[in-house]
């Protein structure tokens, strides 16, 4: 989609759909305003529009080149932030579908947000509620209208900010359109390797390093909670670093990015049952997808941040070989694990990218995965936990990822880590196990985590909110890209010398 900021006069501008935020409070005055460049049908629509969030009202003006006018509700004027613009452009989308229009223009809303916020959100709203996925329908699918491919925006003033923030919202929208895709592939088309090529591939397009490692590398480097998770597949596991290094990076330590990447999850020897469960499965590489989409935006957006991607990806499946309850896991920390339920396989396979990841001194380390149920019991799809090591600036960890998580959309909310937690994964015969049981899983699950790290750590854990069944404002059925914008919103706050001392 084709973005781009003008100063046209309302009135001259010629599109198929010009749409118009309004907060609730701003109806009456602003249809007024409107009647002089396009006409008395948009003053005679007050009586049918509340400017409601997610309330919409199409209008043919009389006096403008538009050919429709659709009113936005954005709703309550004191509540207006970049949520409620991003919901509103999600409406506008969902409009200029029915309309069919493929030129499509947004008058600037009245907020209190700053020009080129204003313009972030509302072309991620607009563009992350227009995606879809087409990759199998049939051709006579493929034929039917694909979305507006013109969206333009109407700045009567600060249009050096609005095309800032048009500019950074598209490259943002398109990271998060790149890991939907990864999510929906079908499985056959993203094995370890075949999601290694892509990662390749995405690397020499937008200018960053991706180093893939085979299994000869991965067994030497002695992981041992990857190569157990891949017993049982077909398909050899892969481990990817991804390094994305300005020259006029702020660090020279690096921030770590880990996703979790098991490209398909049958749950193993401890087999998930197939409706609910087994059925969105190919979703469980989310976090590497997560993980891909950023970098991507991280090199579009040239950010000044010296950032590495780690990938360990595989299948969990019941082959002959697969590994059992039972089993004592060598990882590449040193420690064991004593395996109880194959179905917890992502935490194996995050310790030793997580171990490896001490190798580079970091200043930080984040990890991005659909982890637990236990986490969409406790949150649903609204939010993921977040959670950290009792290390120095743990609270300040929290606030600011919290903090990027409301400002982005993609919102996290803390669990507690208290050391008692971990009495719950103690083991008789190893180290500890791979399991705490039922009460508390997602924080027993980052409990594990903790075990492989020393240094300054966050865990998200996005098993709500990466993958749905109902579709929400602007994120569709199935991937929904959770986590990109996340993560792009804290490096670029994170990015800022100042606020990082």
């Amino acid at each position: 989609m084709k973005v781009s900021v003008t100063t046209i006069p309302l009135a001259e501008l010629e599109v198929d759909l010009l749409l118009i935020p309004v907060a609730a409070e701003q109806r009456a005055r602003l249809l007024a305003d409107l009647k002089a460049p396009l006409g008395s049908t948009l003053e005679r629509a007050e009586a049918d529009f509340t400017g409601e969030a997610g309330e919409s009202l199409v209008l043919y003006p009389e006096a403008a080149r538009a050919r429709r006018v659709a009113l936005l509700g954005m709703g309550p004027a004191a509540a207006l932030d970049a949520e409620a613009l991003r919901r509103a452009a999600a409406e506008g989308a969902a409009v200029a579908a029915r309309c069919k229009a493929d030129t499509v223009a947004f008058r600037m809303p009245e907020t209190p947000l700053d020009a080129e916020v204003a313009s972030q959100a509302l072309v991620e709203g607009f563009m992350l509620a227009s995606y879809r996925f087409l990759r199998y329908k049939t051709e006579e699918a493929q034929t039917a209208y694909g979305g507006a491919q013109r969206l333009v925006f109407l700045a009567e003033q600060g249009d050096r900010a609005s095309r800032a923030g048009a500019e950074t919202g598209r490259i943002i929208a398109e990271a998060v359109m790149t890991a939907r895709d990864l999510v929906n592939l079908s499985p056959h088309e993203k094995t370890p390797t075949l999601l290694a090529r892509a990662i390749e591939k995405a690397a020499k397009k937008h200018g960053y390093e991706a180093d893939v490692w085979d299994k000869a590398l991965i067994e030497e480097e002695k992981m041992g909670g990857l190569l157990a998770v891949n017993r049982g597949s077909t398909e050899p596991p892969t481990f990817t670093v991804m390094t994305w290094k300005p020259e006029n990076a702020v660090n020279e330590r690096p921030v770590i990015l880990v996703g979790k990447g098991v490209v398909f999850d049958t749950g193993g020897l401890s087999l998930k049952p197939t409706k609910g469960s087994m059925d969105s499965m190919k979703c469980d590489m989310a976090g590497a997808a997560a993980v891909i989409g950023t970098f991507e935006a991280l090199a579009k957006l040239e950010l000044p941040l010296y950032v590495i991607g780690l990938i360990p990806a595989t299948d969990n499946r019941p082959g002959e070989n697969a590994y059992v309850p039972g089993d004592v896991l060598h990882m590449h920390s040193g420690k064991t694990v004593e395996v109880l339920n194959t179905d917890a396989e992502g935490r194996l396979i995050l310790a030793d990218a997580l171990s490896f990841a001490r190798t580079y001194m970091p200043e930080l380390v984040i990890d991005i995965a659909t982890l637990t149920g236990a986490a969409v019991v406790a949150m649903g799809t609204e939010a993921a936990p977040v959670l950290t090591n009792d290390l120095d600036g743990a609270a300040e960890r929290l606030a600011a990822i919290e903090a990027a998580g409301r400002r982005s959309g993609d919102r996290v909310h803390r669990l507690p880590m208290y050391r008692e937690y971990g009495d719950l994964l103690k083991s008789d015969v190893a180290d500890i196990k791979n399991i705490g049981g039922r009460e508390a899983g997602t924080i027993t699950a980052a409990k594990f985590l903790e075990h492989f790290v020393s240094y300054p750590w966050l865990h998200v854990d996005i098993a709500g909110p990466a993958f749905l069944d109902t579709p929400k404002p602007y994120r569709p059925r199935g991937g929904t890209g959770f986590g990109v914008r996340l993560l792009v919103d804290f490096l670029r706050d994170y990015a800022n010398p100042k606020k990082r001392r």
